[in-house]
């Protein structure tokens, strides 16, 4: 059963899917053509033409389309016109290695980085995706310390994950990547040298999109977002735009009740302004119902798709102790906390050695001592934002709009943190 397993996943699927679409909305139309690459048998190195590998799982028939032609404007929405291709637009000169034939898994996971890089043009970006997902993301000075930074966000999460970044990937940053196992690295450009670096791992899928330099140009544009049901129904939406573009944009908490005022203390400072944004521009890719903390532009712990708010805080902390426990273990010893305590158990290293990185952790709080936390809904009662001002959270962003804003608006108070209202959810499903 396991060689039939890897042979499943080896797989490039035939698909039976129409080589063209057309949605029709009344008397608008789009349409749609099947994207494939050509490429060379493994066996035969013949040239064959081949769309996605499988969908979610193998054996699962999938087809990518790019929106070719037609428009749609209904109700005054003008959705994304036809040419502005991005994933979907992905040719043979742009997959600069195929590696192993892509999946649809790897391409949401490319398409949804984008989708939280769009909001960050400004400084050199990073974000490392899995299962649609952020593990980590970060700005930087430059690129290879923007990807530090993300990789040692959660290296745990990150293997076997999909890179994307905002500036070309030069040798430096190319070396760094080079160090662990990725599925997929997208980015505007490579510089010379970094090519060569990164086609040492044969299985690597190594992609160019050129549009990059155009992809804050995204952000206001909506697109046609389709709900699949079990019986065979659809939900049609329009995407989600997010409205927050800068500091402006962020409302000091306030609110009233029963005739009585209630307003923050404090107004954050330029890094926790800093913070709030970065950390709310990558809500907008977070799997809801989430809670994540952001540090000087960086995760440190992301809790994603939970059915309550104060457990997918508590989560979110969990995670950063462990992610900051791994990191530091990694850099003293080189290996994962997960590797050091199976040693521990086995008496090949001393219990003390486990202990210092644990002392360290607790002291630390995780990395999360002065940073921000990030609610893509409202907290509706107090105990979601106690649990990271426990933690030394000091500024939170969250919509606002809960009967219990009071309660919440005092907690911070309270804690001398700082809060802000975006006026806007982010929920992602």
């Amino acid at each position: 059963m396991g060689e039939d397993l890897k042979k499943m996943y080896r797989t490039v699927m035939e698909d039976h899917f129409p080589d063209s679409l057309r949605v029709s909305f009344g008397d608008q139309s789009l349409v749609y053509r099947k994207r494939s690459w050509k490429f060379p048998d493994d066996k035969t190195g013949e040239l064959i033409e081949k769309g996605l590998r499988y969908g979610e799982n193998p054996g699962q028939e999938a087809a990518l389309y790019e929106l070719i032609g037609g428009n749609l404007t209904l109700g005054g929405c003008r959705f994304i016109d036809p040419g502005n291709g991005l994933v979907s637009a992905i040719s043979e000169e742009d997959m600069l290695q195929e590696g192993k034939h892509p999946g649809k898994i790897n391409l949401t996971d490319l398409d949804n980085g984008l989708n939280i890089l769009k909001f960050l043009t400004g400084k050199p970006a990073a974000v490392i995706l899995k299962h649609n997902n952020p593990c980590g993301a970060a700005l930087g000075e430059n690129l290879a310390k923007a990807y530090h930074r993300a990789e040692r966000a959660d290296r745990i999460a990150a293997f076997g994950g999909c890179l994307v970044v905002n500036r070309a990937i030069d040798r430096e940053t190319a070396e760094l990547i080079s160090e662990n196992y990725l599925e997929v690295v997208a980015a505007p450009d490579y510089e010379e040298g970094a090519l060569a670096v990164l086609k040492k791992r044969a299985n690597l899928r190594i992609i160019q999109i050129s549009k990059l330099d155009r992809l804050s140009d995204y952000i206001g544009k909506r697109f046609v977002d389709f709900k699949s049901l079990i019986d065979g129904g659809l939900i049609v939406q329009q995407s989600p735009t997010c409205t927050i573009r800068s500091a402006a944009d962020l409302k000091a908490a306030e609110c009233s009740y029963q005739g009585k005022s209630y307003k923050i203390a404090r107004k954050p400072s330029e890094q926790e302004t800093a913070d709030l944004l970065f950390g709310w521009f990558v809500e907008q890719g977070v799997t809801s119902n989430s809670v994540l903390y952001v540090k000087d532009e960086c995760t440190i712990g992301i809790g994603t798709g939970e059915q309550d708010r104060v457990g997918v805080a508590e989560i979110a902390v969990y995670k950063a102790y462990q992610k900051y426990a791994d990191a530091l273990c990694f850099e003293k010893h080189k290996l994962s906390y997960k590797e050091l305590e199976l040693a521990v158990e086995k008496g090949e290293r001393s219990a003390q050695s486990k202990e210092e990185i644990d002392s360290l952790t607790r002291v630390a709080k995780g990395g999360l001592t002065g940073s921000a936390m990030v609610s893509d809904a409202f907290f509706p009662f107090r105990d979601g934002v106690d649990v990271g001002l426990r933690q030394g959270v000091k500024a939170i962003v969250q919509p606002g709009g809960s009967m219990r804003d009071p309660e919440v608006i005092e907690a911070c108070n309270e804690a001398g943190a700082t809060m802000v209202f975006t006026g806007q959810r982010a929920f992602k499903h």
